[in-house]
């Protein structure tokens, strides 16, 4: 009993080792984003170029869904219209979610458009009342009721005690990446595509990739002429260990968790950035927006903690998405 009990704290010693480092990967990617974007490159092609190295990063990884690489890409059963649904995903997950941040972010800290992007899962929790069924049951309303009074704190109030026009639109921004990778999420929940994790990542990065510096190009952005040794290593570092690192975990993290008792830390991203942001950028959180950010952490708790009444359809996703026959 005593070596099942020690295996049991090495195994949860090991996820939460895990799930620190994924978070923490996640959380400098909005440090770093915000460097580079305050030394003068452009936000679109800084994501697209970002994802399309991402992606092909992935490509290794993808055999884990498959021994042969073209099997995993294209599995038998892949029909035209989940191909289609997978074009969706990656413009509204990459396309959508990191332009819009990126754009939020030339107005806004890396700290609020980190709080505002991780308040996703609470319009999943809403989309999927709407359009999956979902039940909502006491704790994710009560979720639900304390991260809308997070977010108005976080975007409301900024560190000079008002928000300017500009940043206000930054916060609108970021609050719509949010809202479009809620969507994606919904919309692969619904699809149950015939495609492994780390397939449909690499997919959807490079579709997204390919659809954002198609319009950043076709805005005339331009990667600055002159970039120094620093600049690229603020860039690798946001393509590949923040890119696919962070993902990778984070999809290793589910396995060993499972879905709801990992995404109840997800509120550790953003709070990463705030520390990151402080000891790297110099810069804070006014203690409105601290408190907000603090109320949309205990929201994502709730919406994401395990409680009776789910109907049917809902545990069904949820054991599909632990792996659980």
């Amino acid at each position: 009993m005593r070596s099942a009990a020690q295996g049991r704290q090495g195994n949860d010693a090991q996820f939460f080792i895990i799930l620190i480092a994924s978070t923490f990967l996640m959380g400098s990617s909005f440090v770093s984003g915000k460097i580079l974007l305050a030394q003068g490159f452009p936000a679109m092609l800084l994501v697209g170029w970002r994802f399309l190295i991402a992606a092909l990063a992935t490509l290794p990884l993808a055999r884990l869904d498959n021994r042969s690489l073209f099997a995993a890409l294209i599995p038998k059963g892949l029909a035209l219209r989940d191909f289609a649904l997978v074009i969706v995903i990656g413009v509204l997950q990459t396309t959508a979610v990191m332009g819009l941040l990126f754009v939020a972010m030339r107005s806004i800290s890396a700290a609020t458009a980190a709080i505002l992007l991780f308040t996703n899962p609470i319009w999943v929790a809403v989309l999927g009342r709407l359009f999956l069924g979902e039940s909502l049951h006491r704790a994710r309303v009560a979720g639900l009721t304390l991260g809308i009074v997070g977010v108005v704190l976080a975007i409301g109030i900024s560190s000079q005690g008002q928000s300017t026009p500009a940043a206000l639109t930054g916060e609108l921004i970021g609050l719509g990446s949010a809202i479009c990778w809620a969507a994606a999420t919904i919309i692969n929940k619904r699809a149950n595509l015939p495609l492994g994790s780390w397939s449909l990542s690499f997919w959807q990065m490079l579709i997204g990739a390919l659809v954002i510096l198609g319009l950043a190009y076709g805005a005339g952005e331009q990667w600055p002429a002159t970039t120094t040794h620093t600049q690229w290593g603020w860039f690798v570092w946001l393509a590949i260990p923040a890119s696919t690192g962070s993902f990778g975990l984070w999809f290793v993290a589910l396995n060993r968790g499972g879905a709801t008792k990992t995404s109840g830390y997800l509120f550790l991203a953003p709070l990463f950035t705030v520390v990151l942001s402080y000891f790297v950028l110099g810069t804070s959180l006014s203690w409105m927006q601290a408190f907000g950010g603090a109320l949309i952490g205990v929201a994502l708790w709730l919406v994401n903690r395990d409680a009776p009444g789910r109907n049917k359809n809902e545990l069904m996703s949820q054991a599909l998405a632990e792996g659980r026959p």
